[in-house]
Order: C-alpha cells, then sequence, then structure tokens
C-alpha cells in the first residue's frame, strides 16, 4: 500500500508542476492600464519629442565642442609647424647668403688678379711690340735714306 500511495503522490506533484508551466502567472502588482485619451496621446507624444530634441541638442553641441576643439588644436599644430619651418628656411636662407658672399668675394679677388695679369702682359706685350715697331720703322727710314743717298750722289763722268 505504501508503493501506491507513493506513486499517487508523485503523479500529483507531477500533475501540479505541469498545470504551474502551462499556465502563464498573473501579476497582483501591476495594476491594470487606465485608457488614455487623445490629449494624453498627444501630451506624451510632446513630451517625447522635447526630449528628443534635448537629446540631439546635447549631441550637436558636444560634437561641435569637439569640432572646435579639434580644429583649435590642428591650428596651433599647423601654426607650430609653420614657424619651425620659417626658422628653418629663415637659417638656410642666412647660411646661403653668407657662402654666396664668401663666393663672390672670393670670385672678386680671382677676376683682379687675372685682370692685373692679363693688363701686365698686354702692357709688356705692346712694349714689345712698340720697340719692334720702332726698330722696323727706323730700318726702313735707314735703307730709305740709303738709297735716296745713292740717288742724289753725282754720276762720275
Amino acid at each position: 500500500m505504501k508503493s501506491a500511495i507513493r506513486i499517487t503522490s508523485s503523479a500529483a506533484i507531477l500533475a501540479t508542476v505541469l498545470f504551474l508551466i502551462a499556465t502563464p502567472p498573473t501579476r497582483a502588482q501591476d495594476p491594470p492600464k487606465p485608457q488614455s485619451s487623445a490629449s494624453q496621446d498627444l501630451k506624451a507624444a510632446g513630451n517625447d519629442t522635447k526630449n528628443a530634441a534635448k537629446k540631439t541638442g546635447s549631441a550637436v553641441s558636444k560634437g561641435t565642442k569637439t569640432t572646435v576643439d579639434k580644429t583649435k588644436e590642428g591650428t596651433e599644430t599647423a601654426a607650430k609647424k609653420t614657424e619651425q619651418g620659417t626658422k628653418t628656411a629663415v637659417n638656410k636662407t642666412e647660411e646661403g647668403t653668407k657662402t654666396a658672399a664668401k663666393k663672390t668675394e672670393q670670385g672678386t679677388k680671382t677676376a683682379v688678379n687675372k685682370t692685373k695679369e692679363g693688363t701686365k702682359t698686354a702692357a709688356d706685350k705692346t712694349e714689345e711690340g712698340t720697340k719692334k715697331a720702332v726698330n722696323s720703322t727706323a730700318k726702313a727710314t735707314s735703307k730709305t735714306a740709303d738709297k735716296v743717298a745713292d740717288q742724289t750722289k753725282p754720276k762720275p763722268e
């Protein structure tokens, strides 16, 4: 008999568990929702719209602030890079100018020396040429004078 009671109790427990699983529980703590009117729906929609606009405004404001900050940072970075580049350009220009001045000075000295040498050579050659021309002229004049003297001599008769 004990085994029959056990089977009956097990069957009753199983039936109870299956019943609880199959039926959804009722919630006593949730109050029933009241019926809403059109004005309540409009008011709720307005509140939802207002809240969405606030969220959108906050997001736009945050995005704008971020954009302003990033633009400011980018501008400052660009200004620093430009300043560095300008300093480098000034230094390179200064170095180039100094180098060019030294090279120009050296070139001018070389040109002066070459001009001096060329002028001296030209003067020497002019002097030499003049001496030759004078000697040639003197010889030619002497020859001509001798010819004239020979022609003007009385002829022996």
